[in-house]
């Protein structure tokens, strides 16, 4: 590529319409000339042969994508990962800002993954090491995307639930109850004061525990604890299949009296995340599966608050990330940034629930909420409220019994003095520490 080539992959955001980009944030390391390596990165994952043979053409001025920002960060000694590579010469860091010309794909996510993270973006020669730090969409884009039917409000609507965390739960043992031990187990969970009882991740539509048997024992449960509370509940049932099954199993837990549903955004594609939001009635929740294999190496794959970003673009209503515990393995940086791009403005698209989880207890509400800094988050502990030493009722009024110290700016351990539940949670954990 020549100097006049690699200049046509080089603009001003000044010079460009920008309501007709995507602005794209990436690291990447470079071997060799960094213009020319970044040239052919803009050139591999948009306009690749820019003209015919012969044909006095250049496609590059519309659908080139355009480096509009570089900073190199330095030399290094080699890459931060063994990466087969065929280029030679020096190798620098950079943090690069490309503006990539939507006509290519239109709003359609499958086409912009393939873009911007695809082939051409991680085959580039020069550029063997990549990471998608960030995306930004102009709001002639977002436009054409729905977003969450019913986002923060809508659930706290739902629920009757305002001014404090929404309390979700994730049912255990999740593998191998038996569809009416487990509604059992939620019951008294609601009981307690659950907002939302939860199938985890990986219980699916299995022959011992079917999404239409499950469903109904959870349907009927859930009535079950709203006429005795006086306090509406919901039951989030995992239709997480194969895609051309989601509608079906949508219909039959949606009948059988599940009133949100659970999906695993990523392994089933975020396109198909789409199409539910579009066709659903009853909130719909994400999980993280299959993030960390794209976001956890610090210099390599995509950020997983892109993912994070995308999910609530294809319509999610709450999306369930790694949160804080030191099991999940993500810094508290990146988890705080997820929880952002859930609620910061996004056009007319409405914010979803942000509900970072793992290893969650009533004595980690506190450090949540602190980290949070708001009430607009979901509060998803697993084992804190099913593990609890006098059964999920007591797990759950656990919970609550925390917020009313939170509220009240007790401290935790003297309102356990008057609040059994919650101080069998404390004792379980010191025992714990002894």
């Amino acid at each position: 590529m020549n100097a006049e080539d690699v200049k046509g992959f080089f603009a001003s955001r000044e010079s460009l319409d920008m309501e007709q980009y995507l602005v794209l944030d990436y690291y990447l390391e470079t071997v060799g000339e960094i213009e020319t390596a970044l040239a052919h990165f803009c050139s591999e994952q948009s306009t690749a042969q820019w003209k015919r043979v012969d044909v006095d053409e250049d496609f590059r001025p519309v659908h080139a994508a355009r480096v509009i920002g570089l900073d190199v960060l330095g030399e290094l000694e080699q890459l931060s990962y063994p990466v087969k590579h065929s280029e030679s010469g020096k190798i620098h860091a950079c943090r690069v800002t490309i503006a990539h010309p939507h006509c290519n794909f239109g709003p359609k996510l499958p086409n912009l993954l393939t873009a911007v993270c695809g082939e051409g973006t991680f085959f580039t020669p020069g550029v063997p090491v990549v990471k998608l730090m960030d995306i930004q969409f102009p709001d002639s884009y977002l436009a054409e995307f729905a977003g969450p039917k019913f986002g923060i409000e809508g659930l706290r609507d739902v629920l009757n639930a305002h001014n404090r965390p929404i309390f979700f739960g994730v049912v255990k043992p999740n593998i191998g109850l038996s569809p009416e031990e487990f509604a059992e187990i939620a019951y008294q969970s609601w009981l307690g004061g659950l907002d939302i009882a939860k199938d985890d991740e990986m219980l699916a539509d299995v022959t011992w525990s079917s999404i239409d048997e499950r469903s109904a024992f959870l349907g009927k449960a859930r009535r079950k604890a709203e006429a005795e509370t006086g306090d509406p509940k919901v039951y989030l049932a995992n239709i997480t299949d194969e895609v051309d099954s989601l509608i079906d199993k949508h219909d039959i837990a949606v009948r059988n009296g599940a009133n949100a549903l659970l999906i695993n955004a990523l392994p089933v594609g975020l396109s198909a995340v789409r199409m539910l939001s579009d066709y659903t009635q009853v909130p719909l929740i994400g999980h993280f599966p299959f993030i960390a294999a794209f976001s956890r190496m610090e210099k390599f794959g995509i950020h997983s608050k892109v993912m994070t970003k995308l999910q609530r673009l294809a319509g999610l209503d709450a999306i369930i990330m790694p949160g804080f515990g030191g099991r999940m393995m993500t810094p508290e940086e990146e988890v705080l940034e997820n929880v952002e791009e859930c609620t910061k403005p996004m056009g007319h698209i409405k914010p979803s629930l942000p509900v970072p989880g793992g290893s969650d207890s009533a004595l980690t509400l506190q450090t949540v909420y602190e980290k949070v800094g708001s009430v607009d988050f979901g509060f998803v502990p697993g084992r804190g409220i099913f593990g609890h030493p006098m059964g999920p009722k007591a797990g759950a009024q656990s919970i609550r019994q925390a917020w009313e110290a939170i509220e009240q700016g007790i401290p935790l351990e003297t309102y356990g003095e008057s609040h059994p539940e919650l101080q069998a949670m404390i004792d379980q954990a010191a025992k714990k520490q002894d």
